[in-house]
């Protein structure tokens, strides 16, 4: 499965669509972080980076997922020994991309958008932030991916606005159904984050898990 992750991720690279997501990336970056926020805003700072960034990492799973040709893509599930090895590659590929892209984000945020070094508490909770970015990113690119919507206009439609329904969703009382991003916000704004974070991170993490678990059982299915 590890040579099949490596292989995915090499041709996600080789077939330049990394630039997509990287130059978005950076971009936003440059945006959000063009100016230092004031002491004591830290964890405002990071946590608004962990959110905006999410779409990104959508993207950036959603494309490398894509770039193996179907025919390939069955290839290589008779080679790794199964479907489920296949599916399995494919999201630790998507996963380390994202991963990456999220550490790219906190490391921007921590060089250009803070004016001091964040306290330990709040960088610690700013690291698990873009950790759940990264799996709420996969997670999101892989059911938007071509193997589940096979038409591009219907799976980048669906990508945009599964990330605005998490903006919606986690402003109303029932931000428990996603992963409650603006409460994140909310929190780390208030002061609150450290406190709240066991609460919204295993909400968080129950949503990424469910969506993972609807994509693989969609793909082993058919």
């Amino acid at each position: 499965m590890i040579p099949l992750a490596t292989f995915r991720l090499a041709a996600y690279i080789r077939s330049h669509r990394v630039y997509q997501a990287l130059l978005l990336a950076l971009a936003m970056l440059a945006i959000l972080y063009g100016s230092r926020a004031p002491r004591g805003e830290e964890a405002g700072v990071l946590t608004d980076g962990a959110v905006l960034i999410i779409p990104i990492l959508a993207w950036a799973a959603r494309s490398l997922l894509d770039t193996e040709p179907d025919q390939q893509r069955e290839l290589s599930a008779i080679q790794a020994g199964g479907r489920g090895k296949e599916v399995a590659a494919g999201l630790a590929a998507a996963s380390a991309a994202c991963v990456a892209l999220s550490a790219l984000g906190l490391g921007a945020a921590l060089l250009l958008g803070v004016s001091q070094p964040p306290p330990t508490g709040v960088l610690a909770a700013a690291v698990l932030l873009h950790a759940l970015a990264a799996l709420t990113g996969t997670a999101l690119g892989a059911l938007t991916s071509r193997a589940i919507l096979r038409s591009p206009a219907v799976s980048i439609m669906a990508l945009l606005l599964g990330f605005l329904a998490m903006l919606l969703l986690s402003t109303s009382p029932l931000y428990w159904l996603t992963v409650p991003v603006v409460a994140w916000m909310k929190a780390a704004n208030a002061g609150h984050l450290i406190d709240q974070l066991p609460q919204l991170g295993t909400l968080s993490l129950a949503w990424c898990v469910i969506g993972l678990g609807v994509y693989l059982w969609r793909r082993l299915r058919v």
